[in-house]
C-alpha cells in the first residue's frame, strides 16, 4: 500500500512537473523570439542608420570636391562674374575642415578649424593634417593651368564636426545594442558572434559571470547551443552578418532536473520510513517476544514448586529411587527451560566455555528422548578443546531446536553430525542431517516468526534460535546447504 501510494505520488509529481517544464519553456521561448525580433527591428535601424551616415559622408566627398574645383577655376578665372560664382561656393564650406598643401608639402590654405589663442596654429595644423593622412580618406588633386606655367596641390580633409558627432551617436548605438543583446529581457545565455561562429565578441548570463570565462568555455558553449536553437543572423550596419546563439535559462534547466530530485527525495522518504516501519514493527515483536516468555516463565513457576514439594512428598513413601531420580530430571529440566524464558529480553552473561563439552551434554539428553535409530556424532577439528564466549542455557536450547527439527526431517531415522571448527576471531558449529533437505525458496524464510511445515507447528522454534544466535551472542546463523540428500545449518561464534 505504502509503494502504491508513493508510485503514485511520483507519476502524479512527474505529470504536473513536466507539464510546468513544458509551459514555462514554452513561455521562454516566446520571449526570447520577441527579444529576437525586437533586436531584428533594431538591427535593421542600426543598419539604416550607418547606409544614411554613408551617403551623408558621401555627399560631403562630393561637396569637398565642388569646393576644390571651385577654388581651382576661381585661381584660374578671368571672367568676373565666374569668379564671383566661384567664391561663393567657396564661402559656403563652413563645416568641412580642410588643408590645401603645394607641392613642397607647405600648408598654403586651411579652413573650419576651431583654433583657440593658446595654441601654436602651425603646429596645431601640421597635427591635423597628419592625422587626415591617416584617416582613409583620400586627398584631391588641384592642378592649377595658368598661361604659361602650371602646378599642383593637395587638398586634404576629414569629416565635418556635426558628421562627427552623428558618428558618435551611432557608435553609441551599435555599442547599446551589443549590450541589450548580452543584458536581455529574457535572461537567457547568450553568446554574440561574428561572421564566422567561432570568435566572441560579447556574452552574457552564462555560468561563471561575465568575467573568467575560457575561450574553450564560450566554444564548447556555442556547440551546445547550436543543438538546441537556431543562431539569429544579425546585419549590422552593412557589414558582415554577425550572429546571437542562446539556450534556456539555468532555471528552465533546473526544473528539467527537478522530477529526477523529487524521485529521490520521495525515495529517500519511502526508505526512511520503511526503515522506520521495520523498527517499529521489530521492537513491538520483541515486545511480544519478552512479554510471552516472561509470562510462560511466570505461569511454569507455579507447577513447577508444586511438583518439587511432591518430589520431597514422595521421598517420605516407600518408592523405586528411579522414579523419583527421574521425576527429578524432570523438574530440573523444567526448572532450566523456564530459566531460559525468563532470560528472554535481558542481557544473558556470556562466558568463554568448552564448546564441546556443552553440546555434548545437550546431546546426552536429547539421546534418551529421541528415536534411538538417530545417531548423533560430535567432532572437533584436529580433537583439540575449543572455547567461545557463550550462555550454556541458551545455546542448548538452540541445539535442541535444530537437532529436534532434524529429527523431523529424517523421519526418525538417520544421522546428526555436529562439527566444530576453531578459527582465527570465530568458530564455527556445522549442524549436518541426512533429512530430505529445505526448499530453495524457503532457505530465507525458515527463520521468519510463524514459517513452520508442521501441521501443529507454531513456527517459532527457529526465530527462537535465530534471536538467542544473532542478538544475545553476536553471531550468525544460516542455511550452509541444503538438497535432497540433507541439510547443513551453520553457527558463527565470536571467540
Amino acid at each position: 500500500m505504502l509503494a502504491g501510494a508513493a508510485i503514485l505520488i511520483i507519476v502524479a509529481s512527474l505529470w504536473y512537473t513536466n507539464i510546468l517544464v513544458n509551459k514555462i519553456a514554452e513561455e521562454e521561448r516566446n520571449k526570447v523570439q520577441l527579444w529576437a525580433e525586437a533586436i531584428q527591428n533594431k538591427a535593421s535601424l542600426v543598419s539604416y542608420t550607418g547606409e544614411l551616415f554613408d551617403k551623408i559622408s558621401g555627399e560631403e566627398r562630393n561637396r569637398i570636391e565642388l569646393w576644390a574645383e571651385a577654388n581651382k577655376r576661381a585661381a584660374t578665372s578671368n571672367n568676373h562674374d565666374d569668379l564671383t560664382f566661384y567664391l561663393d561656393i567657396l564661402s559656403r564650406n563652413t563645416t568641412i575642415p580642410v588643408i590645401v598643401i603645394d607641392e613642397k608639402e607647405n600648408i598654403v590654405n586651411w579652413r573650419n578649424f576651431d583654433l583657440k589663442a593658446s595654441v601654436d596654429t602651425a603646429q596645431f595644423l601640421q597635427d591635423e593634417l597628419h592625422a587626415m593622412r591617416n584617416n582613409g580618406k583620400a586627398p584631391i588633386d588641384l592642378i592649377y593651368h595658368i598661361p604659361g606655367y602650371t602646378f599642383s596641390q593637395k587638398l586634404f580633409y576629414k569629416d565635418s564636426k556635426i558628421f562627427s558627432e552623428l558618428k558618435i551617436v551611432l557608435d553609441d548605438l551599435i555599442e547599446s545594442f551589443i549590450s541589450e543583446i548580452v543584458i536581455n529581457s529574457a535572461s537567457v545565455p547568450v553568446i554574440y558572434t561574428d561572421s564566422s561562429q567561432t570568435n566572441v565578441i560579447e556574452y552574457g548570463n552564462l555560468e561563471g559571470g561575465d568575467t573568467g570565462v575560457s575561450n574553450d568555455f564560450l566554444i564548447a558553449t556555442i556547440k551546445e547551443m547550436r543543438i538546441e536553437n537556431e543562431p539569429i543572423a544579425i546585419n549590422i550596419n552593412n557589414s558582415d552578418k554577425n550572429y546571437i546563439f542562446y539556450k534556456d535559462s539555468e532555471l528552465l534547466q533546473q526544473l528539467k532536473f527537478y522530477p529526477y530530485f523529487q524521485i529521490f527525495i520521495i525515495a529517500l522518504f519511502l526508505l526512511i520510513s520503511y526503515y522506520l516501519f521495520s523498527t517499529s514493527r521489530k521492537v513491538e515483536q520483541n515486545q511480544v517476544w519478552v512479554g510471552m516468555a516472561k509470562e510462560t516463565a511466570h505461569q511454569l513457576g507455579t507447577p513447577l514448586s508444586s511438583l518439587i514439594a511432591w518430589v520431597e512428598y514422595l521421598k517420605t513413601k516407600e518408592l523405586e529411587d528411579s522414579i523419583i531420580n527421574e521425576l527429578s530430571k524432570d523438574i530440573t529440566r523444567l526448572e532450566m527451560i523456564t530459566e531460559r524464558f525468563s532470560k528472554i529480553g535481558s542481557v544473558p552473561t556470556l562466558e568463554h566455555e568448552n564448546l564441546k563439552s556443552v553440546i555434548e551434554h545437550t546431546v546426552g539428553y536429547l539421546k534418551v528422548r529421541i528415536s534411538k535409530k538417530v545417531n548423533v556424532t560430535v567432532t572437533t577439528q584436529n580433537n583439540i578443546e575449543v572455547t567461545a564466549k557463550l550462555n550454556p542455557s541458551l545455546f542448548s536450547w538452540v541445539l535442541e531446536n535444530l537437532i529436534k527439527n532434524a529429527v523431523d526431517a529424517m523421519k526418525g531415522e538417520g544421522d546428526i553430525s555436529i562439527n566444530i571448527t576453531d578459527q582465527t576471531q570465530f568458530v564455527y558449529i556445522d549442524i549436518s542431517d541426512t533429512g530430505t533437505g529445505i526448499p530453495r525458496g524457503d532457505q530465507k524464510t525458515i527463520f521468519e516468526p510463524g514459517f513452520t511445515t508442521k501441521q501443529r507447528g507454531w513456527g517459532l522454534g527457529l526465530s527462537l534460535v535465530k534471536r538467542i544466535i544473532e542478538n544475545y551472542h553476536e553471531g550468525k546463523i544460516f542455511v550452509k546447504q541444503s538438497d535432497e540428500t540433507g541439510t547443513t545449518f551453520r553457527i558463527v561464534l565470536n571467540k
